[in-house]
């Protein structure tokens, strides 16, 4: 499938014709989303799309090809988990140009493929703002759904969370102390080494680590479990 299958170009039309200035302005000013290609679409109205399209790995690449945000954003829906592989998540995120559609598809696809861990690896030292993002927004999307996977794990992603909480940009900080905040809430066991972490933090020469620190911190002291 290519990125001429008549699919595409359907969707496209459909988003094209639900998309507003409005939103676009908001995605901007309100919620940080900057991206050159948006028709400002709302994300109740792409997942509408998303169940009328279903699962389709190829439709999903294809929609990836054309750059529009919203198209890329479907991929999260639409594209099959089993199928993604590691070098297509590498090829993704170094596209990724704001914190909006990394988060989607960490919440909504990477999560629940077999290589989320690796990933979460490997991207949480890189430089890239947005792909250092990723790591974490995946950590905290993991400690939310996944509820197999063991203490061990988890514990050994604090000292990514610590390493990674020296970094005072917006959007790598923020997307640390979810994380943080996400392991921490998943027991009792990981409640009281997150906390650990995040007492430590506070006390960090690091204003970004402070800021992760008592974040969490304040969170976690009300979290019951």
């Amino acid at each position: 499938m290519s990125a001429a299958d008549p699919r595409v170009g359907e969707a496209l039309a459909w988003l094209e014709r639900r998309g507003s200035k409005r939103v676009r302005d908001d995605m901007v000013k309100r919620y940080g989303i900057v991206t050159p290609k948006a028709f400002g679409v709302p994300m109740r109205q792409i997942q509408e799309l998303a169940k009328r399209l279903g699962r389709d790995h190829a439709l999903a690449a294809a929609l990836w090809k054309t750059g529009w945000y919203e198209a890329r954003t479907l991929t999260a829906y639409v594209d099959e988990p089993g199928r993604v592989t590691a070098a297509q998540m590498d090829r993704w995120v170094k596209q990724f140009d704001n914190w909006a559609i990394g988060d989607t598809l960490s919440f909504c696809l990477f999560d629940r493929t077999p290589h989320a861990w690796q990933k979460i690896k490997q991207w949480s030292v890189r430089r890239e703002e947005f792909v250092k993002r990723t790591a974490f927004a995946l950590l905290a999307s993991l400690a939310g759904h996944d509820k197999t996977t063991g203490d061990a794990p988890f514990l050994a992603s604090l000292k990514l969370i610590e390493r990674g909480a020296t970094d005072e940009r917006n959007f790598v900080k923020k997307g640390v102390s979810w994380a943080l905040r996400s392991v921490g809430r998943r027991n009792r066991v990981l409640r009281a080494a997150g906390l650990a972490t995040a007492r430590r933090l506070t006390e960090s020469s690091e204003p970004s680590a402070r800021w992760i620190g008592r974040d969490a911190v304040r969170y976690l002291t009300k979290v019951k479990s």
